[in-house]
């Protein structure tokens, strides 16, 4: 019995910072319990591919998304913003699946409309503005890589805020964007992973070794 007692202690104190229990992140996300059995593998291949913490650090998530620890994103470094919901530097198991719960196919769409909001106001301020609009269009080109001249962004960012903005004030607001997206749902595509649902059966292809040569975090 005290040998039993000990393994449970043991198993305890090897629980990682922020773990949370399987059965109340599935009542509180769009996964069941075997799926989130499923992401703590993921989780944990991805918390120890440079840092073997039990966290996912920045780079690591950049790791995941790139194959590569160094390479530039805004979109990668907002996404890993939103993601570390408690601001402090790491992303924990808990908040790991939680904000990959608002890209299952299940998700409500209210909750995918308000993170790709998040994802646009760059600067926190509760609006979408012409720059941060530019700004995420340019990002987009650039993972695209699509290039187009200076005249063609700047009327896709113009074209852009003139449907979007119903009261004219220079920019977008929560109430706005809804309305934008009910009217163009492509807007919010990418909010949706379909392999989410099969994620007990096999891992999305971003998940990577586990472990990295050190000369190969450099691109």
């Amino acid at each position: 019995m005290r040998s039993l007692v000990n393994f449970f202690c043991l198993s305890k104190s090897k629980r990682p910072p922020g773990f949370e229990e399987h059965a109340i992140l599935a009542s509180e996300t769009a996964f069941n319990v075997n799926e989130v059995d499923a992401l703590y593998i993921m989780f944990e291949e991805l918390s120890s591919s440079i840092v073997d913490d039990g966290l996912i650090h920045k780079e690591e998530f950049l790791l995941a998304l790139f194959n590569c620890s160094s390479k530039k994103s805004l979109l990668a470094e907002k996404l890993f913003e939103l993601f570390d919901v408690k601001h402090n530097g790491v992303i924990e198991f808990g908040e790991f699946v939680r904000s990959l719960s608002i890209f299952h196919p299940d998700a409500p769409e209210a909750d995918k409309i308000a993170f790709a909001f998040n994802l646009y106001d760059l600067r926190h301020t509760g609006y979408i503005e012409r720059e941060e609009l530019k700004e995420m269009v340019l990002a987009t080109l650039s993972e695209s890589e699509i290039s187009l001249s200076d005249d063609d962004v700047e009327a896709i960012v113009d074209k852009t805020l003139q449907e979007a903005d119903s009261n004219g004030d220079g920019k977008i607001d929560p109430q706005e964007w809804k309305q934008m997206v009910k009217k163009y749902p492509s807007l919010i595509k990418n909010m949706t992973l379909p392999y989410l649902r099969e994620i007990t059966l096999a891992f999305p292809s971003f998940v990577m070794e586990t472990e990295v040569p050190d000369s190969d975090l450099v691109c």
